[in-house]
């Protein structure tokens, strides 16, 4: 399904069930745009729904389809102008907090080549994961970055990153060696992105972003006064093409 702007109503879970049980949920919305086709709000709308490169992989100074293409080239990816469909929260008066973006990334044919899978920590730091989903959006990849401070950066993601239609189902789920499965799932229902269903939206949930990462905070402080390990946060190395 091309990506002409589009919300979708979400549902955020993270299951964890060893050292200690815990299951965390909360609703948000996220924003599917075509990156070279970006949303043209009207005045009153523009202050709730930003998108800005600096948000996202590479330069801050280049546009989102730069950066996305120097990222893909610098891993001999080249899409000859083929769309990029990103899913992401927006800024919501000047503030924006992405857990996790997706880029779907299809060639010049309209094949989806590849996905790449942005992931964002609670300090600042990024990691963009490159890979080659099937048929039903699933793919496997190494853990390379520290989200969780209870977690290592260990283990081998499993994903299903299927590509959204009239409803958005991910999953990312983290297995390591002796360790119960960490679940993290996002699932949605798409509206339009037209003037009354981003009112409608930003009213029902507003400042979603910042609310996303007080919660996810707190989840973090109420797992370590349960007495969930903290595990030292290793020095993060920027990935080439990203900052």
């Amino acid at each position: 399904m091309s990506a002409a702007p589009a919300l979708y109503d979400t549902r955020i879970r993270h299951v964890r069930t060893g050292p200690i049980q815990n299951e965390f949920t909360y609703r948000s919305y996220s924003w599917l745009v075509d990156i070279d086709r970006l949303p043209r709000l009207s005045a009153p709308l523009r202050p709730f729904a930003r998108f800005e490169a600096s948000d996202h992989l590479g330069d801050p100074s280049a546009t989102l389809r730069e950066n996305v293409d120097a990222f893909l080239a610098a891993r001999g990816i080249d899409l000859r102008g083929g769309r990029v469909d990103m899913l992401a929260s927006a800024r919501v008066l000047g503030y924006v907090f992405n857990p996790l973006s997706v880029f779907w990334c299809h060639d010049r044919d309209g094949t989806l080549e590849c996905v790449i899978a942005e992931v964002h920590n609670t300090y600042g730091e990024s990691h963009c994961y490159l890979v080659r989903t099937d048929e039903r959006g699933a793919a496997r990849t190494a853990k390379e970055f520290y989200v969780s401070p209870f977690n290592d950066v260990e283990g081998e993601y499993r994903m299903r990153l299927p590509e959204p239609n009239d409803t958005l189902a991910l999953s990312i789920v983290l297995h390591r060696d002796n360790h119960p499965p960490f679940v993290a799932t996002v699932t949605g229902t798409r509206r339009p992105a037209s003037p009354r269903h981003i009112v409608r939206t930003v009213t029902s949930l507003p400042m979603a972003p910042l609310v996303a990462s007080a919660q996810i905070r707190l989840q973090g402080i109420k797992l370590w006064k349960r007495g969930l390990t903290v595990v030292p946060r290793p020095v993060h190395t920027p990935q080439e093409a990203v900052q």
